[in-house]
């Protein structure tokens, strides 16, 4: 059970991933991709009163544990700005593979926070999975493609402080609760909006955006947002079920999956995505395909 909620994580991510690099390259080209949080935080803001009429007992949490789990929260939105400013100048396909440090950061925070261990099989599948997405990575001469030095700092703030925000997440989701957790951590993201709209140059850009683009931008954001939603909750649940660092593995699939719908837009719908689809690409994705799915059946088995 817990692998089928660790993949609805990626699928959702890679969809999600081609919408933002959409949303970048045909809204935010000459904005701040900072703006582009606000409308996370607001589907988090939304979701807030759903919660709590469900589940009133969000307040009986300590006043300690409300507050780390709402910096959890911010440091979840703090991470993906790191990655929409990576993406914003490189393509979807370059950024997605450099989520794998995820992994490596959640196995050690994981093992000095939650005092996680893995299974010698279910290590191996990780190793397995890592491996094979980071052969996804490779070109034909097999090399690790080009990646500018500032997107790859950028990412390992990412993965890093999003590793730190899922660690916490689980530390509190099981000492607590589940749907308590997610509500302080929604109450960190519409805090982490509300800040930037504090500020009033995002304030000018997001009033210029939606003056110009209001149905389309809205519209494709909402839809976005919800995907991205219903994906963080999937693998946040599994992280309940399993060790975080294996559902981390499994999470690292995401860029398989990029792969994977990048080659079905490509197809069906050239003008919103291009993906390489020559024969040794696909030949390389094929194998990658296979590795990972030797992971995931060791790891889960």
């Amino acid at each position: 059970m817990w692998l089928f909620f660790a993949f609805l994580g990626p699928v959702s991510w890679a969809i999600s991933t081609h919408i933002d690099k959409y949303l970048v390259d045909r809204y935010f080209r000459d904005a701040d991709t900072a703006v582009l949080m606000l409308f996370t935080a607001l589907v988090g803001v939304l979701a807030l009163p759903v919660i709590w009429y469900f589940e009133p007992a969000v307040f009986s949490a300590s006043w300690r544990a409300i507050a780390v789990m709402t910096a959890s929260g911010v440091m979840y939105i703090g991470s993906m700005l790191f990655y929409l400013r990576a993406i914003q100048s490189e393509e979807a396909s370059v950024v997605a593979p450099l989520f794998q440090m995820t992994t490596i950061f959640t196995f050690l925070l994981a093992w000095v926070m939650l005092g996680e261990t893995l299974t010698l099989h279910a290590g191996a599948g990780a190793a397995l999975i890592i491996a094979g997405v980071l052969f996804l990575s490779l070109d034909e001469n097999f090399h690790l493609t080009a990646v500018k030095p500032k997107v790859v700092f950028g990412m390992v703030a990412c993965t890093l402080i999003l590793a730190l925000a899922n660690v916490l997440f689980k530390f509190y989701a099981v000492r607590d609760d589940f749907w308590v957790t997610t509500f302080w951590t929604f109450v960190g993201e519409a805090l982490f909006g509300f800040a930037l709209l504090a500020r009033p140059r995002y304030r000018r850009q997001i009033r210029a955006l939606v003056r110009t683009h209001a149905g389309a931008l809205l519209g494709v954001c909402g839809a976005n947002e919800l995907i991205n939603l219903g994906g963080g909750l999937a693998v946040r649940y599994a992280a309940m079920l399993a060790p975080v660092a294996l559902v981390a593995a499994v999470a690292s699939t995401t860029t398989l999956f990029v792969f994977a719908v990048g080659t079905l837009v490509s197809i069906f719908a050239p003008r919103f995505a291009r993906e390489d689809l020559s024969r040794d690409s696909v030949i390389r994705k094929v194998i990658a395909a296979v590795i990972v799915t030797a992971g995931v059946l060791l790891a889960g088995g």
